[in-house]
């Protein structure tokens, strides 16, 4: 480990970001970035860091992965029983961060969750390869468990059992929706004088509308 941590730093000078070039939809404007972030080859690029409460506020954080935007909102799945899903049902509000360094940008999104409906929750669940299928029935997520080899000898025996038929979807195992109130996006700028861009909602005349402003890094 560098001794002296004070010393790590960047200058970004890839780009530039302006108020007038976001447009006036930050899901657009959102999914602009995203496909010249995989036309980067960004490594995992749809993976965000996903940062939860409790209800009395001790914070949490991990990375999900981004697996699609429907109506708006940004949609992932897991375990309902993990951690991550007992503190979406106590306070279900989360953030959301993307970050793309060949890119030098960062997006964030925060707003309320919802589980989808289960229709799509067992759609995507088809979709997954069956080991993956398999491995859901198998992890007791976020559950203390003896050593490794009880879950290696939970997804063999489970494996076993499905061999080639249907897997049922678990009924603790779906998909939640971020439906976002408020959206940045940042930029790396020389001088540490990034570039940061906020989408809000805000009400007008019983209408929610996008408000964009700029703010200082």
């Amino acid at each position: 480990m560098k001794s002296d941590l004070s010393s790590i730093r960047t200058n970004y000078t890839k780009s530039s970001l302006d108020v007038s070039d976001t447009g006036d939809d930050p899901i657009v404007f959102f999914q602009k970035w995203f496909q010249e972030a995989v036309l980067s080859e960004v490594l995992e690029v749809n993976a965000m860091t996903l940062a939860t409460a409790t209800k009395d506020g001790k914070p949490n954080a991990r990375t999900v992965l981004l697996k699609g935007i429907t109506d708006g909102a940004f949609v992932f799945f897991t375990n309902y029983e993990s951690k991550k899903g007992k503190e979406l049902d106590e306070n279900p509000k989360a953030c959301l961060v993307f970050f793309w360094p060949e890119l030098e940008r960062q997006v964030r999104i925060e707003g309320g969750v919802t589980k989808i409906p289960r229709r799509e929750s067992e759609e995507y669940f088809h979709s997954r390869p069956i080991e993956s299928q398999v491995g859901a029935h198998s992890s007791p997520q976020s559950s203390e468990i003896p050593d490794r080899s009880y879950l290696e000898e939970r997804f063999r025996k489970l494996r076993t059992e499905f061999k080639d038929a249907e897997i049922d979807v678990p009924p603790y195992w779906g998909g939640y929706a971020v439906k976002p109130e408020r959206i940045e996006f940042w930029q790396g700028r020389a001088s540490r004088l990034h570039d940061r861009i906020v989408f809000e909602i805000k009400e007008n005349s019983g209408a929610a509308v996008w408000r964009k402003f700029r703010v200082a890094p």
